[in-house]
């Protein structure tokens, strides 16, 4: 079927004046990136100095044990509230590592001790702890990874490899049919994504923790965003499998419902601004709380959920496929998260899997997960108010991003 993507029209001489506007702003942008960047390992940043003073002398909040943008505040529980499930190491087991790293008692002997957190707070964020100069480090370098994968992946003058890679995808499918064209490059950036995820373990020690994720995000960055542009582009095109009644508004607002609650879902990773951008070092978290107590992995309910609903909705082959493959590299991401955690946490990560589980509230009904009387604080907190703004624009701006993949002509 032809193609429903209302294309707008380009004015040659305008988009020429922009592209040469973009490139001198890119190449401005290199050189300042390039100059701040620099500084970024002669810094002291997660522990890393370049004299122990001045790891002393800086915000707790920087310690070698706890990420900054997401540290875990000090936060205990009642140790007679606390059971040993059956393969899970106790806190209370005095041979345990648990025990020995978080048993803390308190000063007045007639109150009960107190055992921390063994995993990460999710979505912690405090405005007093964080650094103007790292923000700027993050606003930098983030311009210059995206400037540099833009110039490679599609702009003017680039080596446009984006469409070289549209091209050689449906050249290995012997087909430009939509849906098969978008389950083979989901299947490509699956495959990088979660191969370079579990080669962290292995290469990190080796190139450093920066590094590789900086390996990480040029890799998985323009592979996402040749998938999102032709998912956009094409969502509408294929077969039409069946055709869902838009005069219904509550089917409208069902669905509507879950593809915002499926945003609630982000891994909390996501929100470690810095430590994406590797401003601060990388680290794999073992997060505890928040969305956690729901589900052990939270990214994939919400992917599932956001499947879901966009293929009852448009109900095409090709959004079918696309779902199709991202549910099914979600579901292999939550055997690959655990395989990592374990081998990173050992012992912690198999208590934290005691009292958590895949299945939203499983472990909650069976008792596992004992929800705090104050669960809905661990939501209000910065991230998850930027996700719920950022969420409902993003509705808004479907048109706007419908328009932005036209251009890109994929």
């Amino acid at each position: 079927l032809p193609s429903t993507t209302k294309k707008p029209r380009e004015n040659p001489q305008q988009l020429t004046a922009v592209m040469a506007s973009l490139q001198r702003v890119t190449t401005t942008a290199v050189v300042l990136s390039m100059w701040l960047i620099v500084g970024i390992n002669n810094h002291t940043c997660n522990g890393f100095t370049s004299s122990p003073s001045k790891a002393d002398s800086r915000s707790p909040c920087f310690s070698t044990s706890t990420a900054c943008f997401l540290r875990r505040p000090t936060r205990t529980i009642d140790v007679e509230s606390v059971e040993a499930f059956p393969g899970a190491a106790s806190p209370l087991d005095n041979n345990s590592v648990i025990a020995k790293k978080n048993t803390m008692l308190q000063a007045s002997s007639t109150e009960p001790p107190a055992v921390e957190l063994v995993g990460d707070d999710s979505a912690y964020f405090d405005l007093k702890e964080q650094r103007l100069d790292e923000w700027i480090k993050f606003s930098a370098a983030t311009g210059f990874v995206l400037l540099a994968c833009s110039w490679i992946w599609f702009l003017p003058g680039g080596w446009h490899a984006g469409d070289a890679f549209l091209a050689g995808t449906q050249q290995l499918c012997g087909t430009t049919d939509p849906a098969v064209t978008i389950f083979a490059m989901l299947s490509i950036f699956a495959v990088a994504h979660s191969g370079l995820a579990g080669l962290r373990t292995y290469a990190a020690p080796i190139v450093g923790e920066r590094a590789w994720r900086v390996l990480f995000a040029v890799v998985s960055l323009p592979l996402a965003l040749s998938c999102i542009s032709f998912f956009v582009n094409h969502a509408r095109e294929g077969m039409q499998l069946w055709q869902t009644p838009r005069d219904d508004p509550l089917l409208h607002a069902l669905l509507w419902l879950a593809n915002f609650i499926s945003f609630l879902f982000l891994y909390p990773s996501t929100f470690n601004l810095l430590e994406i951008a590797a401003i601060q070092k990388p680290q794999l978290h073992l997060w505890e709380t928040g969305v956690t107590r729901i589900t052990r992995h939270p990214q994939a309910v919400g992917q599932i959920l956001w499947c879901l609903a966009h293929t009852a909705w448009v109900g095409t082959s090709t959004v079918a496929a696309a779902s199709t493959v991202l549910i099914v590299h979600h579901v292999f991401s939550m055997y690959h998260g655990d395989r990592r955690l374990a081998t990173r946490h050992g012992e912690a990560f198999e208590y934290v899997k005691s009292k958590t589980s895949i299945v939203p509230f499983q472990a909650v009904w069976e008792g596992r997960q004992e929800l705090p009387s104050d669960y809905y604080k661990e939501f209000l907190r910065g991230p998850y108010f930027l996700v719920v703004g950022g969420t409902i624009a993003a509705y808004f701006a479907h048109p706007y991003m419908q328009a932005g993949a036209a251009l890109l002509h994929w």
